[in-house]
């Protein structure tokens, strides 16, 4: 599966095929949010949430190729990325774009 975040893809002709997104809610494990506080306070890359928000990414990522697949789609142009906090200990990522595939 090709995933790009143009509207197009170099060489190809393109049919829209619909859109596809996948998401996740990710929260945080209380145990690492108390040292990742403490550790913010002297400054430096909180690392547990850099993991916690990529895996998270992964996550969606695949729900939206797997959506894609169902649609018998060759690829996914426009990949868009949104995370935002729903509640305070939990985050949610949601990936979108537009399902396609290749014209013959």
């Amino acid at each position: 599966m090709i995933i790009v975040n143009t509207d197009y893809i170099t060489g190809k002709e393109l049919e829209t095929v619909s859109i596809v997104k996948g998401s996740t809610v990710q929260s945080r494990h209380l145990g690492k949010d108390i040292f990742q506080a403490l550790k913010s306070m002297v400054g430096g890359e909180l690392s547990f949430y850099t993991e916690m928000m990529e895996s998270a990414r992964a996550i969606a990522t695949k729900r939206m190729i797997n959506a894609a697949y169902r649609l018998n789609a060759d690829a996914i142009v426009n990949v868009r990325y949104i995370s935002c906090s729903i509640m305070q200990n939990a985050a949610e990522v949601v990936v979108y774009g537009t399902a396609v595939r290749f014209k013959k």
